[in-house]
């Protein structure tokens, strides 16, 4: 018979998706801690609060996995309950009450408070800044607006996530200067859409008045641009990103497609034209910028003639990172009402042959840098090496710089000028410059 586990109440926070999730989390847990409850991320708990992705196919997957999973260990009684939020309970809560109803409580992304209260503990409004950071020391990420008023025809976040909503900057500043307390040296925006800040409190785009604030944040290094959308770009950020040292040249900008005909299919306010021109202006506003990109192959209707232009043009800008995804048929969306006639063979076909494009163009930029000296910032010790980035590379999804550490010893989460000495297609060899 299953008895009740004797383990003090132990609050295991399990993260699953983007890094808004990953700072989701990072509250969730700041504010159990602050009404004295014992938390912890991804170890052992006997209470579990799944923080669950449900943006496509492959992540609603792994959320449905990972909750089946724990279902099990509360069945064999090795956990006690099960609690479920985020963006896949947000979107299909009735759906997965039938189907897992044994789930102590599902909660939306906008219901902290309620989850709160389950889990016993009370919701602190004025806990600003106050979050327990999952990622290494040295740098954090800083939601600045929550939500999407884009509408884009393929993209579930805004039925997840709701409209967009700018946090204040003077509430942003604090935030950012309690992370610089905590050691942090490198902050990274994220929103769904960074171009749209500021536009519903300041009715302007000001973003750039915001970066302007952060800078003047002592100990912060580095400030780091996630998730921009090309439509609408505020340029005055090009000039700020020029000016200030600690705003690293590189921009995260998800353009998903370039064949006329598949951009006003995916609603995205654009053209080849356009985005072309706009490319051209970031790199002549900001010459050693690093653009990275995301996009889409076998979108609904995409013929062999749209992905050319899009393989063409992908050879022609030469896009320092790029990353290519398969198009996910999302229900409730705009593109769920087209034909899904891409075959999945094809997708994966389109998709691995861009990534193979990208990766020669990755390995021509990574050996023009051999014998260049860079600044990077040591992330981890990693069997012999320790591992550091430049500016121009964003943790998890960038180049790494590898430093033989039998030669030298590095202290992480610190700064160190290298020398590159060999180049591979996504990681630089480096030593440090004395």
């Amino acid at each position: 018979m299953r008895t009740k586990s004797l383990k003090k109440n132990k609050i295991n926070v399990v993260t699953l998706g983007c890094s808004k999730n990953v700072y989701d989390s990072e509250v969730l847990m700041g504010q159990l801690k602050a009404s004295g409850k014992d938390v912890v991320h991804e170890e052992e708990g006997n209470i579990v609060v799944i923080n669950t992705c449900g943006f496509i196919n492959n992540a609603k997957e792994e959320s449905i996995n990972t909750i089946l999973e724990f279902m099990q260990k509360k069945e064999d009684g090795e956990v006690d309950k099960v609690f479920v939020t985020g963006c896949l309970s947000e979107r299909y809560k009735p759906d997965l009450q039938k189907e897992i109803p044994n789930v102590d409580e599902y909660f939306g992304t906008t219901e902290l408070p309620g989850l709160l209260k389950a889990l016993g503990a009370d919701y602190k409004h004025e806990l600003i800044g106050e979050r327990l950071t999952t990622t290494p020391k040295n740098y954090a990420y800083l939601k600045i607006a929550e939500g999407c008023d884009r509408p884009c025809s393929f993209c579930a976040i805004p039925l997840m996530r709701g409209k967009h909503k700018s946090t204040p900057i003077e509430e942003v500043v604090i935030e950012a200067e309690k992370l610089a307390a905590k050691g942090v040296k490198e902050l990274i925006l994220i929103a769904q859409d960074l171009t749209y800040y500021g536009l519903d409190l300041y009715k302007k785009r000001n973003l750039a008045e915001l970066l302007e604030a952060l800078v003047k944040v002592e100990g912060i290094e580095w400030i780091r641009l996630h998730y921009a959308f090309p439509t609408g770009f505020p340029m005055d950020v090009l000039e700020v990103m020029n000016r200030e040292p600690k705003i690293c040249n590189y921009l995260d900008i998800p353009l998903q497609h370039i064949s006329d005909a598949i951009l006003k299919s995916m609603r995205r306010g654009t053209t080849k034209e356009k985005t072309t021109q706009l490319l051209k202006d970031f790199r002549a506003a900001v010459p050693n910028m690093t653009i990275r990109t995301t996009l889409i192959v076998g979108y609904p209707g995409e013929t062999e003639e749209d992905y050319q232009t899009l393989k063409q043009w992908v050879k022609e800008m030469r896009f320092e990172r790029l990353g290519c995804f398969t198009y996910s048929h999302e229900e409730n969306t705009h593109a769920y009402n087209l034909e899904d006639d891409v075959p999945e063979e094809v997708k994966q076909a389109r998709a691995n042959e861009i990534m193979e494009i990208q990766s020669q163009i990755s390995w021509e930029l990574n050996q023009a840098k051999i014998g260049e000296t860079f600044k990077v910032v040591i992330d981890r010790k990693e069997g012999n090496y320790f591992v550091g980035r430049t500016e121009f590379d964003s943790p998890d999804v960038d180049n790494e710089v590898l430093i033989d550490a039998s030669k030298t010893y590095l202290k992480t989460g610190e700064f160190a000028t290298v020398k590159i000495t060999e180049a591979a297609d996504f990681d630089l060899f480096a030593e440090v410059v004395a």
